[in-house]
């Protein structure tokens, strides 16, 4: 008889084993995530990318993953898109250093044409968001934002299902129960879509218009 063996914890999809007990605080939870090994994502990844902003943030930002310079610094929108973001949020009247910056996955899921070539982004699976959510209930547990902007449609898809398209329902205000808890919700673009269209001035003032939905919630 083959004797039964236990899955390693990346083959169980999901980080719930690695959150800390008892009370938990942001600065716990950084840590424990540090060590997470919930899903295939880790082997790759330089590191863990957790959020980063204070507890009493009024706004959430979500965003789907790290990208290559969010891997190899350790924080979530470093790279264009994130400047992108910064710039955006100050126009539509919200201030980037008052608000909780996620994704909704940890780890940067990439491929490459070559060995030793560039790290091209990959989208994460349905699966690797499943895995991932524990470490987003409880940064809204510990935040409590009173809104969340929803950066995408991999976040969307993490936060409301996977029938969720940006195109219907960004610059909207949005009222679910998310991980147990009654939010509000303004979806929009993310910004490196904006960085990757033709016409990006256009694309730039459809975000900041989003933002600017979002920062009347909030006034």
């Amino acid at each position: 008889m083959t004797p039964r063996t236990t899955p390693a914890p990346e083959d169980r999809y999901t980080a719930a084993p690695f959150l800390p007990e008892g009370t938990r605080t942001l600065p716990a939870l950084r840590e424990a995530a540090a060590g997470c090994e919930g899903c295939p994502l880790h082997r790759n990844a330089t590191q863990t990318v957790f959020g980063v902003g204070k507890a009493t943030a009024r706004v959430m930002l979500v965003g789907e993953q790290p990208g290559d310079q969010e891997d190899r610094q350790g924080r979530p929108f470093v790279g264009p898109a994130g400047r992108l973001l910064d710039k955006a949020l100050e126009e539509a009247g919200l201030d980037p250093t008052d608000a909780y910056v996620t994704n909704a996955v940890k780890h940067f899921k990439f491929t490459r044409s070559e060995p030793r070539r560039r790290r091209i982004h990959k989208a994460p699976t349905l699966r690797e968001m499943t895995a991932c959510a524990p470490w987003l209930a409880a940064e809204l547990t510990v935040v409590e934002p009173e809104l969340i902007v929803v950066l995408g449609a991999t976040a969307g898809k993490a936060l409301l299902g996977s029938s969720f398209k940006v195109t219907e329902v960004r610059g909207t205000v949005l009222e679910r129960e998310i991980h147990g808890h009654p939010e509000r919700l303004v979806p929009t673009v993310h910004p490196s879509s904006v960085l990757r269209s033709d016409d990006r001035e256009t694309a730039y003032r459809g975000l900041v218009g989003d933002l600017e939905v979002a920062a009347r919630v909030l006034s």
